[in-house]
């Protein structure tokens, strides 16, 4: 069956349009049905273009390693060091102490935390690092000496009796994680589809806080440029598409983007605590000390405990995170747009990007010794050595090689490879003429109509194949019906990170239903509601705010020059 999309391999392609447009339908089979790997499949267009005469095999090769592969590079050093000096695990822990164990500020910490994080890191890893923290906690607010309530929870093959499966993955792509399902042992069986609740409230707010953590990420996600790989996949499309728009940026982005993360964050807070733990906001969401009860009073001990193994803030941790901040301030300040940025001061105007700070301070972190330097100073007696090598830096190759998504690096390439192809053989003119149809309706329409397709298709397939599949369409479109292209896009690029329906959604979600704390049905009727928040805000906001920051009631220049290149 893998090998069926290739068997027509002599089929007469008289045209550059229909040879495209075939390795196009090719590689989309290949991504939505997944009889290959993601990355492998983005391997098409390499080999295909070349052998139709679409693109030379050099041009094609260059289309597989742009700017936003560098940014990522560097974004991936900076995350792994996070991740090696548990610097994540000190903010999630520090922000939980300060909440304190009531259920509705919990929830709000944990998803104010997951969603800070997941602004820098992925969103799988991010949900892999805070989960064993939010299972820890709830372990002690299930805890009780009383005869406990047995509920058993289903798990991904538990229908009919059938013993829960276990969740495996087998690569560490920060996106788009392979799943492998694996029956649990033997000795394991019962266990992991069986928790013990005091009550009902207790398997509510297990459910609720355990799906919190996936949304949140999914949100903070949405907050940077470098939060997902839709959107690095989006601004590299962008920008080879309309190299003359230089109006997208981490600065534009961000501020485009954190009102809808933040308007989110608490639309979703609201919504989950309705759901599952009741409209009393004023009893679960009390800071009174007066107020707890003895599992709360424990569960904050166990959190406490838990920062306290962690020691004092370590060297590393101190260099990762002012790099963190430096590589902010610095994305933040380059092109500002109100005031001239740093990037002004040199004479030459467009050599350097976002990519290039963060492939510089990733560097660095390759050179600093993760020993303080001691300058001649002689360790006292009795004083325990550090464990630390001398000359190890702060990370090592390793560290980068077990962080980086190289599968997303490929499926990215093959993206603007496709991209190209249909730019250079006309496809994406053709594609755009038989849009004229939606001319008739208002442009809030057709960005609605696009992002609700886009919605449901990324529930079942991943979210850089649909953004890499409608990338190219959406540009035609929106270039034949004279809407200015971030109109359509930047909504649709947001749209596809709202895949928290079902846990094949994405990782994340996957991730929190092996827990065994939620059902299907738990995660489809919460999901939805999410889905639903997150569609209205974006509309709203790319109506509002989003007009007035990327120009969108007019039909720009660039795109105008985009639509002539195409034509001709």
């Amino acid at each position: 069956n893998r090998l069926i999309p290739t068997l027509y391999l002599g089929l007469s392609l008289k045209t550059f349009t229909t040879s495209c447009a075939y390795v196009l339908i090719v590689t989309a089979v290949y991504w939505v049905s997944e009889a290959v790997p993601l990355g492998a499949a983005a391997l098409v267009p390499a080999f295909l273009y070349p052998l139709f005469g679409v693109m030379k095999s050099s041009e094609v090769a260059a289309e597989y390693f742009k700017n936003t592969t560098l940014l990522l590079m560097g974004v991936i050093c900076v995350a792994a060091s996070v991740e090696k000096w548990n610097l994540h695990k000190r903010i999630a822990l520090r922000m939980v102490m300060m909440a304190g164990a009531k259920p509705g500020m919990l929830l709000l910490c944990f998803m104010c935390c997951t969603t800070v994080l997941s602004m820098w890191l992925s969103n799988t890893s991010t949900t892999a690092m805070v989960m064993p923290i939010v299972e820890a906690v709830l372990q002690e607010l299930v805890n009780a000496e009383e005869e406990c309530e047995v509920i058993t929870t289903a798990g991904l093959g538990e229908k009919h009796g059938q013993p829960s499966l276990e969740l495996i993955f087998i690569n560490e792509d920060p996106t788009q994680a392979q799943i492998l399902v694996l029956p649990p042992e033997p000795s394991d069986l019962g266990l992991s589809s069986k928790y013990r609740y005091q009550s009902r409230h207790d398997h509510m707010v297990c459910k609720c806080l355990s799906l919190s953590i996936s949304y949140a990420a999914t949100i903070g996600g949405l907050t940077t440029i470098i939060g997902t790989s839709t959107s690095l996949i989006f601004l590299e499309h962008f920008n080879n598409q309309y190299p003359k728009a230089e109006v997208v940026n981490f600065g534009t982005w961000f501020l485009f983007s954190f009102p809808i993360s933040l308007i989110m964050l608490v639309l979703t807070w609201f919504w989950l605590h309705w759901l599952f733990l009741g409209c009393n906001f004023k009893e679960t969401c009390s800071v009174s000390k007066k107020k707890k009860t003895k599992r709360e009073e424990m569960s904050e001990r166990r959190i406490q405990e838990e920062y306290k193994k962690l020691g004092n803030v370590s060297y590393p941790e101190m260099v990762t995170g002012f790099f963190f901040i430096l590589m902010t301030l610095l994305w933040f300040t380059r092109e500002p747009g109100f005031v001239p940025g740093w990037s002004s001061f040199f004479e030459k105007k467009g050599y350097r990007t976002d990519a290039t700070v963060s492939v510089f301070l990733g560097f660095l972190l390759f050179l600093i010794p993760a020993k303080k330097p001691c300058f001649g100073k002689r360790r006292k007696d009795g004083e325990k050595s550090e464990e630390i090598n001398t000359l190890e830096p702060i990370i090592t190759w390793k560290d980068f090689q077990k962080t980086m998504p190289w599968e997303i690096v490929v499926l990215v390439g093959g993206g603007y490879a496709l991209a190209a192809g249909c730019k250079i053989s006309g496809l994406s003119t053709w594609i755009g003429r038989q849009m004229l149809s939606l001319s008739s309706l208002p442009s809030w329409a057709v960005t609605l109509l696009a992002c609700i397709l886009v919605s449901m298709v990324t529930e079942f397939v991943s979210n850089p194949a649909t953004i890499t599949i409608f990338l190219p369409i959406l540009c035609s479109m929106s270039e034949t019906l004279l809407i200015n292209p971030l109109y359509t896009l930047i909504p649709v690029t947001m749209c596809i990170s709202f895949a928290v329906m079902l846990p094949v959604g994405n990782p994340p979600n996957a991730i929190v239903f092996s827990y065994g704390h939620c059902q299907i049905k738990d995660m489809v009727k919460a999901g939805l509601g999410v889905n639903l928040i997150g569609l209205a805000v974006v509309m709203v906001a790319i109506n509002t705010w989003g007009i007035r920051l990327f120009q969108l009631n007019t039909f720009p220049e660039w795109a105008t020059v985009s639509n002539i290149t195409s034509q001709t």
